[in-house]
């Protein structure tokens, strides 16, 4: 399995993100020149002036290496990610339990500010309302948990295909 790196507009968080490990960090009129060069399979501004994506040469990277992609992708990048792959694709729409501990775990990541949390908290409520577009929805309740469920996921997946 690979890990595909997406891309964004946005600053990186602290001194330990790195471009091209964690994101493919670019201007906004880099990232807008990417797109209408058709570089893309999926992308959206998510936030104002926040564009994120997947680059096409990132998905040939992984495959070229004999890898199962891995994508950690907005919801309506994750629809435009199925609608793309049809059924070479499994979507998981992966949930936090609710408001209240997104909230927590985004205070005890330390890297938001209240504003910030706030706008997260309203495009979760928004996100849900996709969540049935997806072949499978798990619950984040505990990240071991959760990581053995998709792995099984994944490798029942991997064995139909």
């Amino acid at each position: 399995m690979g890990f595909s790196i997406s891309a964004c507009t946005r600053d990186k968080r602290g001194r330990n993100e790195e471009n091209g490990k964690d994101y493919h960090f670019m201007t906004p009129d880099e990232f807008k020149q990417r797109i209408v060069n058709n570089e893309f399979v999926e992308w959206e501004e998510v936030y104002p002036g926040a564009y994120y994506g997947t680059l096409k040469s990132e998905i040939e990277r992984l495959w070229a290496s004999g890898k199962h992609v891995i994508f950690d992708v907005d919801v309506r990048g994750g629809v435009k990610l199925k609608e793309y792959y049809k059924e070479r694709a499994l979507s998981i729409f992966v949930k936090v339990p609710s408001v209240e501990e997104l909230e927590k775990r985004l205070r005890e990541r330390g890297t938001d500010s209240e504003d910030s949390i706030s706008k997260r908290v309203f495009k979760m409520k928004f996100e849900m309302s996709f969540q049935d577009q997806f072949d499978i929805i798990l619950v984040n309740d505990d990240l071991t948990t959760a990581f053995r469920k998709a792995q099984v996921l994944f490798e029942e997946f991997i064995v139909r295909d």
